[in-house]
């Protein structure tokens, strides 16, 4: 399966233990994981500024995902988004063929789906992975 990890669920994969952790290894494992160039940006100013993460482990995380994950991009025009921040990574997830987006994002999982491409908690990606065993 096609899955697009969101910043929010990048972040907690890295910063916490849980959930979102073993969500990430196991779409590394056993499925495609799609990233996008926005994302990697986004994620190296959350880890280094907000949450203010060593250099080192960013760049050896960043440098993961780089490795490990296929990147996708897409061109403008991007569907219209109540976050504009918001515009390129949908489109690069669409574009990528992502069969699941990812996200923690509350204004993006009231969308429910995309494009087609449903849009949906950790928690939601868990359980369709845990069905599908």
């Amino acid at each position: 399966m096609k899955i697009f990890l969101d910043t929010t669920v990048l972040v907690s994969a890295l910063t916490t233990r849980g959930l979102c952790a073993e969500l990430f290894e196991a779409v590394l494992q056993s499925h495609e994981l799609l990233i996008s160039e926005p994302v990697l940006v986004e994620l190296e100013g959350v880890l280094l500024g907000k949450l203010r993460q060593s250099g080192s482990v960013t760049e050896g995380f960043v440098a993961l995902l780089r490795s490990a994950a296929v990147r996708v991009a897409a061109d403008p025009p991007f569907p219209s988004l109540p976050d504009p921040d918001d515009e390129p990574i949908i489109a690069s997830a669409l574009a990528g063929g992502a069969e699941v987006f990812v996200t923690g994002d509350k204004a993006l999982l009231d969308m429910h789906d995309i494009g087609g491409m449903p849009i949906m908690a950790p928690h939601g990606l868990w359980q369709l992975l845990a069905g599908r065993d």
